[in-house]
């Protein structure tokens, strides 16, 4: 890591602790500040509080102080939740303290190259894709994942030499706030609205967004999703880098494009789409994205092309899990609204038994009709929203629709419907929290209930 004297001897104020926080007072710590840690919540039991304390860190918990902001405050490091419409933020911004996300102190300190890689969908599962295909066959250093993908960017920053790659997700949370922050080559999957409830506007979203590239020169590479017109023209008229486009729907001349079910980048066949074993449209794109970056990277035909005939996806995420007498199963856990869902659906050619369902957030499900008539031969609902997806399945028809209770019986009712070559596809257009803490614990629901049948 690069040692900088910006916070020798300053006091720093890390606003919300979670893992990046934690990451970000240990880092701040070795480079000689003094750091003040305040969280919302109430931290007196939380063990990493504890140990910041024992190391000399000041931890003030259970709400955010006015007090806090006096004039010996010198940065403050922002968690990403933290909008900054916050009482504390708005005084720090009168006071002109400088505000920082944390990828923003990690960049600073930061010897690798970085891909940075933004969104609405498909983030984490391109930054898998991208580090694994940089990780095949590597000769020299090493590929670290990290970001909004759950390893903290300020933890892997401090291990990385100039050998490295760091692949970094990065949610529109964390680019709101950056200053410096400059990726070698960045990503845009594509951009729908999605966090108004944060950013109040779709336009201050797509800004966000659209900030990844905000410091690139000529000599970096932004690569974006050129099906979509709005994204095409921003990056044109917003970008200062060498632009890559990808499209799975036209032919271009430049960038990572489909034709004659060929991928090819700059019109040099890379390799079959039949080789690809992810399902899923907005899959493929991911990979043409993650295509895109290999060949940038100068990554072989070869390996790009072990990778992806290999690559099963992330963890419940569009995550097959296993075949049992041709039928085969896909773990969606992470689809936890109807677009999610309606993106897995329109992935597979083949018949579709669906199971869906969870926490009830008022939403309505009528998107998912079209989808529904057009690839579910069965619905097997679950939670407090399966009487109301139920109803949409009754809406076009569907011959056998059946509300359960758990994850572990629809997986049994799926499989006594099913003929051979169906797919069971977990995708549940709904949040986990009614019977699960997590959509990840919903997913390993559903991975123990295709094991357990598997055994029977």
């Amino acid at each position: 890591m690069k040692i900088i004297n910006d916070f020798k001897n300053k006091k720093v104020l890390v606003l919300g602790l979670a893992m990046s926080g934690y990451s970000a007072s240990k880092l701040l710590l070795k480079l000689g500040a003094e750091v003040i840690v305040n969280d919302f919540q109430d931290l007196t039991h939380d063990k990493q509080a504890i140990e910041l304390s024992s190391l000399g860190v000041e931890i003030v918990s259970g709400g955010h102080p006015l007090s806090l902001l006096d004039d010996s405050v010198d940065y403050i490091i922002k968690n990403p939740g933290i909008p900054y419409t916050n009482p504390l933020i708005k005084k720090a911004q009168d006071k002109a303290i400088p505000i920082l996300t944390e990828i923003e102190l990690a960049y600073l300190i930061n010897e690798s190259s970085i891909i940075a890689i933004t969104g609405t969908n498909g983030k984490t599962t391109t930054t898998k894709m991208v580090e694994a295909v940089l990780k095949h066959n590597r000769e020299k250093g090493q590929v670290y994942a990290s970001g909004n993908i759950g390893v903290p960017a300020s933890t892997t920053a401090q291990k990385v030499t100039s050998e490295d790659d760091t692949v970094m997700e990065v949610s529109s949370f964390q680019l709101m706030g950056i200053q410096s922050f400059k990726p070698s080559i960045a990503v845009i999957t594509n951009i729908y609205s999605a966090h108004l409830d944060y950013h109040k506007t779709r336009k201050e979203y797509v800004l966000a967004k659209l900030a990844i590239t905000k410091n690139h020169t000529e000599s970096d590479y932004l690569v974006y999703n050129a099906d979509q017109s709005e994204l095409t023209e921003l990056v044109l008229n917003e970008s200062r880098a060498q632009l890559i486009p990808f499209s799975r729907k036209k032919k271009l001349f430049k960038g990572v494009w489909i034709e004659n079910q060929n991928i090819l980048f700059n019109s040099e066949i890379i390799m079959n789409v039949q080789d690809i074993i992810l399902p899923g449209k907005h899959n493929l794109e991911n990979i043409l994205a993650a295509i895109a970056v290999a060949k940038i990277k100068g990554v072989t035909n070869e390996t790009i092309q072990f990778v992806f005939k290999q690559f099963k996806g992330v963890p419940h995420r569009m995550q097959y899990v296993d075949e049992i007498n041709t039928r085969l199963f896909y773990n969606d856990s992470k689809a936890t609204n109807t677009l999610a869902t309606i993106h897995a659906l329109d992935g597979f050619d083949k018949p579709v038994i669906l199971i869906a369902g969870g926490m009830d957030r008022g939403d309505s499900y009528e998107e998912l009709i079209p989808a529904l008539r057009n690839h579910v031969k069965a619905l097997i609902t679950f939670g407090e929203t399966a009487e109301k997806i139920a109803v949409i399945g009754k809406e076009v028809n569907l011959p056998k629709i059946k509300q359960l209770t758990t994850v572990s019986e629809s997986v049994q009712q799926a499989y006594k419907w099913s003929e051979e070559e169906d797919v069971i596809l977990l995708s549940p257009a709904s949040a986990s929290w009614d019977q699960y803490k997590t959509f990840e614990e919903r997913g390993e629901d559903f991975i123990k209930a295709v094991s357990e049948l598997k055994s029977e």
